[in-house]
């Protein structure tokens, strides 16, 4: 084959190739059209027949919640709508917060503020006046009483009784301000229903609302030197509950609760104030700013209180004369130290708690018959009480 042939063959070759590679890439062409149209035809389909397709849901395929009907009641039904509800209902609006602020100076003389504490009230009285715990309000120099509806106005303290660990606290009177019914502590029964409505860790848990029993009536605690005995209660009282209300199932309030009296780390085990003993002080804490207590004169000791220090007792009852208070309305007579008070108004006297009571029950000037035992005989003296210093009561 000479060169010209060669040339030629070579010629035809290519052209050859060329036209089949032309015809593959029309081909491979055709093939990514057909792949396309059938993506698109799918999509289109699954838009058209399918359940979803983006974001456009088929309105035939998606469950909905019925909507409550407009028209239907909105009252409580009866078996939620308890004694109980009913009775934070009432009360509830009324149990207030108190925020106190105590200031003091440093040594530029600038006012400072040294402590804020937080606890709760009970408005008793539409003039504005409400109750609270001593210990809530006591050294304060700022109070401010935060509202159910939200608001927070100044309060001013109006007395203070640290013996019963009561106060009264007054607002401004306010339109239309929630006031709670005082009830019957005195009529109170063994595991009947007790509420306890008050702001425990603060004002950010206001109103809180906890249910137990009424689980005893007139404790004593040792470690506490009461005026009279408290309601013990199962329903969870903490800090910030201080001043709240316990109330009965019927709304009535019968305790003023108090954390402070409540004995920390023992759970199921709250105290409150009754309110028939706290109403007396109440009424003096407007009237007088602190409470006036008739007054004897007397320093004495019972049993329990002279086998606390060491002593022994070798007597039956009475409470023994230590000492007799100078000027004072025991002085006048002729009981002595050394004697055994055992009975005022015929009223038995065999505890200083008991001396107490009898006594908190009288008013300055009221006249007593004490029976007392001198050198082995029982004697009786009248005598004339007279109004308590302060810091005095017995």
């Amino acid at each position: 084959m000479d060169r010209e042939d060669l040339d030629k063959e070579v010629k035809e070759h290519g052209v050859l190739m060329e036209q089949k590679y032309k015809g593959s890439k029309g081909r491979r062409r055709g093939i990514a059209a057909v792949a396309v149209l059938l993506i698109l035809v799918g999509a289109a389909g699954g838009y058209f027949f399918g359940g979803y397709t983006g974001n456009t849901p088929n309105q035939d395929n998606v469950y909905t919640i019925p909507k409550e009907n407009p028209n239907a009641t909105k009252e409580l039904p009866a078996v939620r709508n308890t004694a109980v509800v009913e009775a934070v209902k009432h009360v509830g609006p009324a149990v207030v917060g108190i925020t106190t602020r105590v200031y003091d100076r440093d040594i530029f003389n600038r006012r400072v503020a040294v402590g804020q504490s937080t606890g709760s009230g009970v408005i008793f009285d539409a003039k504005g006046y409400i109750v609270t715990n001593n210990h809530v309000v006591s050294g304060s120099n700022e109070v401010n009483v935060s509202l159910t509806n939200g608001k927070t106005v100044p309060g001013k303290v109006v007395g203070t009784d640290p013996s019963t660990d009561l106060a009264v606290v007054k607002i401004d009177e306010i339109k239309d301000l929630p006031v709670a019914s005082l009830g019957d502590s005195d009529a109170l029964q063994v595991g009947e229903t007790a509420i306890a409505i008050g702001n425990p860790l603060g004002l950010e848990f206001r109103g809180t609302v906890t249910v137990g029993v009424i689980s005893a009536l007139n404790r004593s605690l040792e470690a506490m030197d009461q005026r009279f005995t408290l309601i013990q209660t199962d329903a969870a009282i903490n800090p910030g509950n201080s001043g709240g209300a316990l109330v009965t199932a019927d709304g009535k309030v019968v305790g003023i609760n108090s954390a402070k009296i409540s004995k920390e780390g023992i759970e199921g085990i709250g105290f409150a104030i009754p309110i028939n003993q706290a109403k007396g002080i109440i009424e003096q804490l407007i009237s007088h700013g602190r409470v006036i207590r008739a007054y004897l004169g007397l320093y004495g000791a019972d049993k329990d209180i002279a086998e606390r220090y060491g002593y022994q007792w070798d007597h039956d009852g009475g409470v023994l004369v230590m000492q007799v208070a100078p000027k004072s309305p025991l002085s006048l007579s002729g009981i002595r130290p050394g004697d055994y008070i055992l009975a005022i108004d015929g009223k038995a006297v065999n505890t200083a708690k008991d001396m107490r009571t009898i006594i908190d029950s009288y008013k300055p000037g009221d006249k007593v018959v004490i029976t007392y035992e001198h050198d082995g005989e029982t004697q009786d003296t009248e005598v004339l009480l007279a109004k308590a210093p302060e810091g005095e009561g017995r």
